[in-house]
This record gives structure tokens, C-alpha cells and sequence, in this order.
């Protein structure tokens, strides 16, 4: 019966595929990237450390340290790294860089790319350097060339095209360049405030020892040493986990592509089935019990469904081949596209069952069809209310929050986005029907009659407001909230492009040189914004216990790092503009030793309440190159640090630390970028061991960053608005006899064709705004606590992506509406007429 029934109806059983395609192609694709990513990860592992094993430190490595090292054996690579300026002599350009000086035979795994491609094997033979291939042609540099870093001049062996383990995006935010160790002393670099990150790399040819065995046996001394470690399997581990996340973001975005497809079923199968009402009265008067009618239509969706979450997985395991080349600049590996069953099979089962799920909504009232229908066309049957329904919305909401748990991993999250979704479509059907009601409640008796039938098409029978205002608004919504927190990100960048704040910063500036610094920023005409004081130190007790006997603490509540941290404190007698103060009394001078008389020190909200958990009157003992310290929490301060004026997690008063080994930052404010390059290249030629930070590069890399990201986040919810789109025009389609039927009555009541034509555009336009500006206003919302809750930053309304956003999606409901309505124009009277008396 469903195969016979479904005969003079299979185009319309087709829309129904339409709508959930897009959402299962964007589950398979991701879950097959995902699969395939990982696969890539656990087999690149060891190329991704570049070693057996991998140990950092913050410092050089004692000689206590060193034994331990020996004691493991192997074969060893050392490395020493740090930001630092590269200067090009052939135009007198400067560049802040990462630096990596490496010592022996790193990376064990896999190798250094370069052009010509002996030179990552030649470099190390002399004062050569690799440098990276963008930055070279940036500063039109070619093979054999100079290029200085601190005082030592370098010749340039190769270009560096990619390094084992690091993106393009690394390289966007760290540009390399590599140069033999032994020469670090050298250039001048290593210096009170250099921030020189130390490794050791460890590979093991032959009977290779179980490392992260050894790691864990030997966790507690090395926290003892301040010393870090990864091995192959903590690298791939911290690998799953972070593009695990970053996969399961994408595939919750998919997810809501997904659901928007079966709304777009729900809304079909609604139509379809008061359609069928008559059939189904035919069928129960011949004896078929409710239960099996039921059945006869649940097959014929069951079928259509899994044939579209069919056609889906075929096209999103396509899909899947280009998704490496979008996410290229974030992948650690080349990502391989080999075709997933598993990510296939689960695309298939999840799109059957939930849009069998939203069907059954439509389907469950098919058991309550009375057979008077069929003779008496004025019976209404008594429907109540009926449980099963309530069943099924349970069922749909706990499958939504089982998917989304098993792409967050915890119930919090999966329960914040169920909400998060919930509400949402009960806010876009709240707007549907209230616009319904305020439609039929307020209607413009007095207008003309083409907006008046367009008007009461927004709540006539099988009318399409509710359904295109949820999946079109939804859509309209994604896209929307993206669009508005990129805004507001990068408007809390260009916070630092006032005239009250600095744009360039002169970092690890000793102390004899600061007079001669400012007084070159005076011939250049640099506006001088302050300099800032900063003494490295370290916890020794906290809270009246040694920095040793938390760490063998186990039930501690703050977080390790404030004990392992070499924290960078200032001192100064006023707090400034960014700075609030919370608890206790602000101390701006005092005469404390440390010794005799504790000193009365002020720290951020977030030290004090998320990482130290300290309060008003806590002890804190601090280690400076030896001498101790005893500090007292005497106030807690909020830090706007959106503002660049230099913000300190731990401030000390004036009167204690001028006398301490120290060194400075001084910011100035440049009026142009030649005057800012020319100051650089004072800067350079007079003291290359400095490095300049240009804030207005920074600003643009971060810009850049942020694009990236937001194409990649904008891609996956493309699928959301053409699946929102794919709906409207299933939905159009779906009640097309319905339009060809009230084309042909205006028609034959004497409309023309462009009367007719008029009250569709009318009525779509009307359609395309309510749904985009519902959209909108959910985005809106969406955005506001985002950026209030989430990202701590204030809200600004982006009116220009909030006006553009309902003009385009308005446009294209408009297009797809009367493409799909022509055929209330095309067909004669007289065969619609005939078609209905047959």
C-alpha cells in the first residue's frame, strides 16, 4: 500500500530528501575529516614531536638537571628559542621573529623543507641562517644574502617552506628562522629579560624505553625542576584533543544545518498529510485500522528519508576532499581524504532517524482520521490531546542532547546547546505566530486588494509563515551571530588605535639605555607614552607553605602554573585608567623590606578569584634571583585588558624594587607608518639587541587570524542557510497545487497574470523580512550575551551586517518563491479546473 499510494506522489516524497541532504553532507564530511585527520595525527605522531621525547624549561638547565638527562640515554638535540628582531641590510627593514637555534640532529622525525633542499642539513655548518619563505619575500631577501639578528650578521643558506608540527597559522603568528645554537651568545640576545624558552629532544634508535612510563615515574621531580615534558603520545593526545574540538564545533554547526532540514520535513509531511486526509477516510471506511494507515505513511517517509541521508553521505564524503584545503593553514598534517564508512553509516542513521522523528509529528494524527470524513466533508474529528506527541518531542530533545553530548564530551555543554537551540525555535515559533496573529488581528481592511490577499496568505490554510520564519530565520541567525562577533572582535582590535594609547613598544630595554631611547623617540617626533619597570621573580611559599609541599599537595585548589610562572611585575604609586579597584586599599608607596614588615601588593580580579585563590591578607613569599620576598594581598584591581596601557597581574608598590635587577618597556605613539619604519630603523642600527613591537602589524595579524577563522566557521554555516533555502523551496513546491488552485479561481475572477504574479512577489516579500529580521533579532540576542558572558568585551551594534543581512536573504526568498510559483501563471484555468474534477 505505501508503494501504490506512493506512486502519484513520489515528487512530492522527494522534497522531503531535498530537505535533510545538505545537513547529513555536512555530518559525513566532518566526521569523515575527523576520522581522517586523526588517522593522519597517529601516524605522523612522531614527525609531529620531531622526537622520542621532548623536555622544556623556562631557564638554562642546571647541571642537576643535566645528570637526569644523561641518565636517559639516547641520542640528543638541544634548542634554544625567543622573539627577537631580524634586520635586512639590503633594505633596511626589521622584522620581530621567532627565533630557534638548534643543536645537532632535530628534527629525528621527518625534516625541515627547504629551498635549495641541502640547506637544512648544511646550515648548522656555519653562521647560517633558515628563513622563512614568505618573510623573505616580503623583504625581497634571496638565497646568500645577509641578514643580522641581534649584533652577529648571518649568511641566508635556504628559504624555509615548512617545519615538522607547525601550521600556517603558527607561521602567521611566529614567523621562524633557524640558526646553529652555538652562536646565540653571540648576537647579544641573551641578557636580563630575555624570555628564552630552552628544550632538549631525545631519540632512541634502538631498544627504545617506555617514555611515558618514565615520564609518569618521574612527574614529581620534574615539576620539582620546573621542567615540562611530551611525549609521542601526549603530542598526539593534545593533537585529538584540540582538532577533536575543533571538529566537534563544526559538526554541532552541521548538526543545526541537519535540524533545520527536518523542520523542512515536518512542515512537508504537514502539508502532504492534509492532503491524504481524504485517502486515509477512503481506507478506513474499507476496514484499515488507524494504527495501519498509520504505518502506510511511515514507511513511505522512512524510505524517502533514508534515501536522502543516502544521497547526503555520497555527497558530503565528496565534500569532505575540499574541507583540507579550507582548513590548511590550522593542520599540523598534510590531511588525507580517503573515503570513511563508519563517518557514512552514522550520517545515514542519524538523518533517517531524525527526520523520522519530526515526521511523526505530522504522522501520529493519521491514527485519529475518523472514516465520516470521507462521507460527511464537515466532520471535524475530535483530535484532544494526544500523549505519543509529547513522546516524540521528548525523543527528538533527548536525541539532540545525546548527539550534542557526544561532540562536547560533557552534559553541561551538550545541555547548554540543547537549551541554547530550544529556546531558539520557540522564539522564531512565538515570532510566527504572533505575526499570524497581529496579520489576522490588525488587517488592513482598507488596503489595496493585491496587499490584502498577499497579507491574508500569511495565515490561510497550509500557509508557509511559521515553517520559513524558523528555518529561514535559524539560517539567517548562524550566519548573522558569526558575522557580528567577528565586528565586535575586531573592533575591541582597533580599541588600541585611539590617540590615549600606545602603538609601538620597545621590549627588554635595560636600564642604561631608556635616556638615549627617549631622546631618539624625540628626534624622530615619537610621542612618549611611559616607561614601565619590570622585575622577573618567582612563588617560594604561598600561603605559609613552601612552593615544595604544594606541589606534593594534591587536594590544592589553585592552579599549578602560579607555582611553576616566572611572573613579570611593575611597580608605581597610582593605579591607571584601566585599572579598578575591587577589595582592600590601594598602597601606592611604602617603606616594607620584605623581611622585618610585610609588603602591601595588589592583583587582579582573576589571580585572586579564578588562578591563586587568594583573598585580602594572603602570604605570598617571592623569589628575586635568590633573595625572598614576603608580600601581603592589600587589594584586588579589574583589569580592562582591552585597553594596551600595560596591564600586571601583580603590582607592587614604589619603594621596594628600584634597586632590583630590572629592565624596561617603553611605548610611544607614531603618527604614520613611515615614521614608525624610520624609528625601527634608528632602533636597529643603534641597538639591535632590542626588539620593537609595532602594534599596528600585530593588529593586522590578528585581523588576518580572525578572517581565517571566521571562513572556516562561515563555510559550515553556509550548509545551515541553503539548507534554510532548500526548505523554503520544498515548502513552496510542496503546497504548489494549493497556489495553482487559488491562481486559477483569481484568474478565473479576472485577475491577470500580473495581478497574480504581484500578490506571490507581495506575499514572499513580506515572508523574506519577517524571517531575516527574526533572524537578525535572534542573532542580536545571541550575540549580545555572547560578547557580555563569553567574551567579557561590551556590545556594539553592527547595523550596516544587520541591515545587508535581511536585504540579501529577502532577496533570495523572493527569487526562489516566484520561480517556484510560475506555475499558477503558466498552466490554462481550465486544466487546473479539470485536473481537480478528475
Amino acid at each position: 500500500m505505501a508503494w501504490r499510494d506512493s506512486r502519484h506522489s513520489r515528487g512530492r516524497l522527494a522534497l522531503f530528501t531535498s530537505s535533510i541532504i545538505l545537513g547529513v553532507a555536512a555530518l559525513v564530511a566532518i566526521d569523515s575529516f575527523d576520522y581522517n585527520l586523526r588517522n593522519d595525527i597517529d601516524t605522523e605522531a612522531k614527525s609531529l614531536l620531531g622526537a622520542d621525547l621532548e623536555l622544556r624549561s623556562p631557564k638554562e638547565m642546571p647541571d642537576s638537571v643535566m645528570t637526569l638527562l644523561d641518565s636517559i640515554g639516547g641520542v640528543q638535540a638541544s634548542e634554544a628559542s625567543l622573539g627577537t628582531m631580524a634586520f635586512f641590510p639590503k633594505t633596511e627593514d626589521n622584522k620581530f621573529v621567532q627565533l630557534r637555534t638548534l643543536d645537532g640532529g632535530f628534527p629525528f622525525y621527518g625534516r625541515i623543507e627547504t629551498v635549495p633542499d641541502s640547506a637544512a642539513d648544511t646550515y648548522q655548518q656555519g653562521p647560517r641562517a633558515l628563513v622563512d619563505q614568505n618573510l623573505m619575500l616580503q623583504y625581497q631577501a634571496k638565497v646568500g644574502d645577509s641578514i643580522r639578528i641581534g649584533t652577529r650578521m648571518f649568511e641566508i643558506a635556504g628559504r624555509l617552506i615548512s617545519v615538522p608540527g607547525q601550521n600556517g597559522m603558527a607561521s602567521t603568528v611566529s614567523t621562524p628562522i633557524f640558526l646553529p645554537k652555538r652562536y646565540l651568545e653571540e648576537t647579544g640576545l641573551i641578557k636580563l629579560g630575555s624570555r628564552i624558552q630552552h628544550k632538549r629532544y631525545f631519540y632512541f634508535p634502538e631498544n627504545n624505553p617506555d617514555l611515558d612510563e618514565w615520564a609518569e615515574a618521574n612527574k614529581e621531580r620534574l615539576g620539582r625542576m620546573r621542567l615540562r615534558y611530551d611525549t609521542v603520545k601526549t603530542r598526539q593526545e593534545d593533537l585529538d584533543a584540540a582538532f577533536g574540538a575543533m571538529t566537534n564545533f563544526l559538526n554541532l554547526v552541521g548538526f543545526v544545518a541537519l535540524l533545520l532540514g527536518c523542520v523542512g520535513v515536518a512542515s512537508a509531511v504537514e502539508v502532504y498529510m492534509r492532503e491524504k486526509i481524504n485517502s486515509v477516510a477512503i481506507m478506513r471506511c474499507l476496514g484499515v485500522k488507524g494504527r495501519d494507515a498509520f504505518v502506510i505513511f511511515m514507511i513511505q517517509v522512512g524510505v524517502m528519508g533514508f534515501i536522502g541521508s543516502i544521497a547526503g553521505g555520497i555527497i558530503g564524503s565528496i565534500l569532505q576532499r575540499a574541507l583540507p584545503l579550507v582548513l590548511a593553514d590550522f593542520l599540523p598534517v598534510e590531511a588525507s581524504t580517503a573515503f570513511s564508512v563508519n563517518a557514512l553509516l552514522g550520517g545515514i542513521v542519524t538523518g533517517t532517524l531524525i527526520a523520522i522523528l519530526f515526521a511523526l509529528l505530522s504522522l501520529l494524527r493519521i491514527r485519529k482520521v475518523s472514516p465520516l470524513v470521507a462521507i460527511r466533508a464537515a466532520y471535524q474529528s475530535h483530535r484532544g490531546r494526544d500523549p505519543w506527541r509529547l513522546v516524540v518531542m521528548g525523543a527528538i530533545l533527548l536525541f539532540v542532547l545525546g548527539f550534542s553530548y557526544i561532540q562536547v564530551g560533557e552534559w553541561i555543554g551538550a545541555l547548554a546547546f540543547t537549551v541554547a537551540l530550544g529556546v531558539s525555535f520557540l522564539l522564531l515559533t512565538g515570532m510566527g505566530r504572533l505575526v499570524m496573529w497581529a496579520v489576522r488581528r490588525f488587517f488592513p481592511a482598507n488596503a489595496g486588494y493585491l496587499w490584502r490577499q498577499a497579507l491574508a496568505n500569511l495565515y490561510r490554510p497550509n500557509n508557509q509563515t511559521l515553517i520559513l520564519i524558523i528555518s529561514i530565520g535559524l539560517g539567517t541567525g548562524l550566519i548573522t551571530v558569526l558575522a557580528l562577533m567577528q565586528t565586535l572582535l575586531l573592533t575591541q582590535l582597533d580599541l588600541g588605535q585611539d590617540d590615549q594609547t600606545p602603538n609601538l613598544l620597545l621590549i627588554d630595554v635595560q636600564s642604561t639605555q631608556v635616556d638615549t631611547l627617549l631622546d631618539l623617540a624625540d628626534e624622530y617626533r615619537l610621542e612618549t607614552m611611559g616607561a614601565t619597570p619590570i622585575v622577573t621573580m618567582r612563588v617560594s611559599d604561598f600561603k605559609g607553605k613552601t612552593r615544595s609541599a604544594w606541589l606534593a599537595d594534591s587536594t590544592r585548589e589553585f592552579k599549578r602554573w602560579v607555582l611553576d610562572y616566572e611572573f613579570r611585575v611593575t611597580y608605581r604609586d597610582t593605579l591607571m585608567a584601566s585599572e579598578e579597584l575591587l577589595e582592600g586599599e590601594w598602597i601606592g608607596t611604602t617603606q616594607a623590606d620584605g623581611i622585618n614588615e610585610a609588603i602591601p601588593i595588589s592583583v587582579s580580579k582573576e589571580f585572586a578569584e579564578d588562578d591563586a585563590k587568594v583573598a585580602i591578607g594572603d602570604e605570598i613569599i617571592w623569589d628575586i634571583q635568590g633573595l625572598r620576598l614576603r608580600t601581603e594581598v592589600a587589594s584586588i584591581r579589574e583589569i580592562d585588558f582591552q585597553q594596551m596601557q600595560g596591564a600586571f597581574v601583580i603590582l607592587f608598590p614604589e619603594g621596594v624594587l628600584e634597586d632590583a635587577p630590572q629592565f624596561n618597556v617603553l611605548s610611544f605613539r607614531s603618527n604614520g607608518a613611515n615614521q614608525s619604519a624610520n624609528f625601527q630603523r634608528a632602533v636597529a642600527k643603534n641597538f639591535p639587541t632590542l626588539s620593537v613591537i609595532d602594534l599596528r602589524v600585530f593588529l593586522g595579524t590578528a585581523r588576518e587570524i580572525l578572517d581565517k577563522i571566521s571562513f572556516v566557521i562561515r563555510f559550515m554555516a553556509l550548509f545551515s542557510i541553503l539548507t534554510g533555502l532548500l526548505v523554503l523551496a520544498g515548502s513552496v513546491i510542496i503546497s504548489r497545487y494549493q497556489r495553482m488552485r487559488e491562481g486559477v479561481l483569481l484568474r478565473t475572477l479576472g485577475a491577470s497574470s500580473r495581478q497574480v504574479l504581484t500578490i506571490n512577489f507581495l506575499e514572499y516579500l513580506l515572508l523574506g523580512i519577517l524571517a531575516s529580521m527574526s533572524g537578525v533579532i535572534l542573532a542580536t540576542i545571541g550575540a549580545y550575551l555572547l560578547a557580555i558572558f563569553t567574551f567579557k568585551i561590551s556590545f556594539i551594534f553592527d547595523f550596516q551586517t544587520m541591515l545587508l543581512m535581511p536585504i540579501g536573504i529577502t532577496i533570495l526568498t523572493v527569487i526562489i518563491g516566484l520561480l517556484n510559483s510560475r506555475g499558477a501563471l503558466r498552466e490554462p484555468p481550465l486544466v487546473v479546473l479539470r485536473r481537480e474534477l478528475e
